[in-house]
């Protein structure tokens, strides 16, 4: 059983979840976040932790984003897109068990910027020596990067401060890029 409480979008999340894990849920009830749903999730992240486990598109990262911002020191999860698809449509609720199981079990902890004492390990430079930002192909390099990383897909700002956020380390990120490149060869 997994003791924090997940956070999920819809009913359909929910079914999902818990065909792969024993979990509790709080739905936000898609991106209209409202305030009774904000104090819930408060309530959660004092006595048992929440994991917040939104789908890999844009509703779902602003749902992620408000949800991180009115509660602090929050733990994520993150779903591969290509793990998260059906018929044209991404979600939670179409990633099987498995891809959902690995998920949670690569989740990652926020670290508030006020609680954050030193400098962060990744900077922006390191970001465009990767070929991150700043590149032909940043896009899909960040969305191959997020996965492997587990902190998602996301702009460069976003991707960025993600790496700030989870305090992704030089040798985490190294041990990516390296996979990545490899990746990148043999196709």
């Amino acid at each position: 059983m997994i003791n924090e409480i997940i956070v999920v979008e819809g009913k359909d999340d929910t079914v999902a979840i818990k065909r792969a894990v024993e979990a509790e849920t709080i739905e936000t009830g898609g991106s209209a976040v409202g305030e009774d749903v904000l104090r819930r999730v408060a309530l959660a992240r004092q006595r048992r932790g929440v994991i917040i486990f939104t789908d890999p598109d844009h509703a779902g990262e602003r749902i992620r984003k408000i949800v991180a911002q009115r509660v602090p020191g929050c733990k994520h999860a993150f779903l591969p897109q290509e793990e998260a698809l059906y018929k044209g449509d991404i979600g939670v609720e179409n990633a099987s068990p498995e891809a959902i199981r690995r998920a949670l079990s690569s989740v990652r902890t926020e670290v508030p910027e006020s609680e954050s004492l030193s400098a962060p390990e990744i900077s922006w430079d390191d970001l465009m020596q990767a070929g991150l930002v700043v590149h032909s192909e940043a896009s899909d390099r960040r969305l191959r990067m997020g996965n492997l990383l587990g902190i998602g897909y996301a702009n460069g700002k976003q991707f960025f401060k993600r790496c700030t956020m989870f305090r992704i380390t030089k040798a985490e990120f190294a041990a990516a890029l390296q996979r990545m490149e490899r990746e990148l060869e043999d196709e």
